[in-house]
């Protein structure tokens, strides 16, 4: 998806972004996403997620 998405908005708003983006052709920085619940119980933390609205 990101590639995909970077393509298609370089290719239909090049004029835009290179002011904005004028060394890389990138839109999304390299990382990823850790998570941990820790000692609780998975039960308790879907309930938590569920009633946040």
């Amino acid at each position: 998806m990101k590639q995909e998405s970077t393509i298609f908005a370089w290719k239909f708003h090049s004029y835009t972004l290179k002011q904005y983006f004028w060394k890389e052709r990138t839109l999304w920085s390299d990382g990823y996403f850790v998570c941990s619940i820790g000692e609780a119980n998975p039960n308790t933390v879907r309930e938590y997620i569920r009633n946040q609205g």
